[in-house]
């Protein structure tokens, strides 16, 4: 299988606790070139470290990530640990240097105020130490990416609550090839900290145009969550995690496809807007050679043309954001509360059925941004 010949690497947290071990392999004179750590699965990792060297808060190792066939933007990048010792009894503190963000908002896995250091790296330099100085050393780590302060940009951090860098993240320190699973829990997060914000009721935007637009309609940032292609998965998340609504809001290409019953969106599995718009276009008076005209349309924009023409569209989109939410909810057995509201690309309003606003009002959207959106 393809998936068998594809390069492991180590997370970042893998990279902190080597550079814990080469630093205390330095201290004590012997080879820190290269080191071993077992992963926290048991797996063997051989890390090599590119260099270390004292400095006036103790002794700094580098190493340089490796990510394998993982398409991890921070790949590449060096991943800097300093250790110093503390008085016996104080245990293993943590620090964020450089590039290393601290949490603010509750629902992750580290409490606020404290360096975005995850349980998993933790757990690891944690078995570093005591197998090195023993179970009662005590020590201060502090691990800096320098190149973190941009990269966090292209995470998902700044909405989690992660704030100044990136996180060293890693569950056992291997780093597989990102499979679909491993994507789509790095996701849910989201759902934790909205909850935790105190929401109730969530906004879910398949992407970027769904978050500018609800955002410009006035709906709260804390409360909207980014689903990409899984709707279904997060749908199911949030249920489980005692969440009353959701409000699906988003580009009608995505969200057509949900009104077909259509959970995983990506284009390569699902492709069933033009086919979705055109059943209820026909079913709603559409002649035949309109039907034909919307299915051969390039995009589901040129298909709102075609509805507009006839004077169907925003009958059509009602019904569509209505369906959607109808199967998102069958979808879910009833569990739980689900409107949809569907947008252009340019953001005008198309479709929307009554939970969605009654959401929306709950919310306090902007009515006149709307209205305007309406008449573009």
């Amino acid at each position: 299988m393809e998936t068998e010949s594809m390069r492991s690497g180590y997370t970042t947290g893998a990279c902190a606790a080597a550079g814990v071990r080469a630093a205390l392999l330095f201290e004590s004179g012997e080879p820190w070139q290269e080191v071993m750590l077992l992963a926290l699965d048991g797996t063997p990792l051989h890390i090599p470290v590119k260099a270390v060297w004292r400095t006036a808060g103790g002794i700094t190792a580098e190493v340089v990530k490796f990510s394998g066939d993982d398409p991890d933007i921070t790949d590449g990048v060096s991943v800097y640990t300093t250790i110093r010792h503390l008085a016996a009894g104080d245990g293993i503190v943590f620090r964020a240097g450089e590039g290393i963000g601290h949490v603010t908002k509750r629902g992750l896995s580290v409490p606020v105020g404290e360096p975005a250091i995850n349980p998993g790296p933790r757990r690891l330099i944690g078995k570093v130490v005591e197998d090195m100085l023993g179970a009662d050393a005590a020590l201060e780590v502090t691990i800096s990416i320098p190149a973190g302060v941009k990269l966090a940009k292209q995470t998902l951090n700044p909405i989690l609550g992660v704030e100044g860098g990136i996180s060293v993240i890693g569950t056992t320190g291997v780093l597989r090839p990102m499979s679909e699973e491993g994507f789509k829990n790095s996701l849910v997060p989201q759902i934790d900290v909205a909850k935790e914000a105190g929401f109730s009721t969530l906004v879910f935007v398949p992407g970027k145009i769904g978050e500018r637009v609800a955002l410009r309609y006035g709906l709260p940032r804390e409360a909207i969550v980014e689903t990409s292609n899984f709707i279904g998965f997060m749908l199911e998340a949030a249920e489980k995690r005692g969440i009353a609504r959701v409000l699906l809001f988003g580009h009608i290409g995505k969200l057509a496809k949900v009104a077909a019953g259509v959970f995983y969106t990506h284009n390569r599995i699902a492709d069933a807007r033009l086919e979705t718009m055109a059943a209820y276009a026909a079913a709603e008076g559409l002649p035949a050679g309109g039907v034909k005209e919307l299915l051969h349309a390039n995009t589901t924009e040129d298909a709102l043309l075609v509805l507009q023409r006839a004077g169907l569209q925003a009958r059509v989109c009602d019904i569509l954001a209505a369906r959607a939410s109808a199967r998102a909810e069958r979808y879910l057995f009833g569990r739980m509360k689900v409107g949809t509201l569907m947008v252009t690309l340019a953001g005008e309003r198309l479709g929307m059925d009554e939970t969605a606003r009654h959401i929306g009002e709950d919310f306090g959207w902007d009515e006149q941004e709307m209205k305007k959106d309406k008449t573009m």
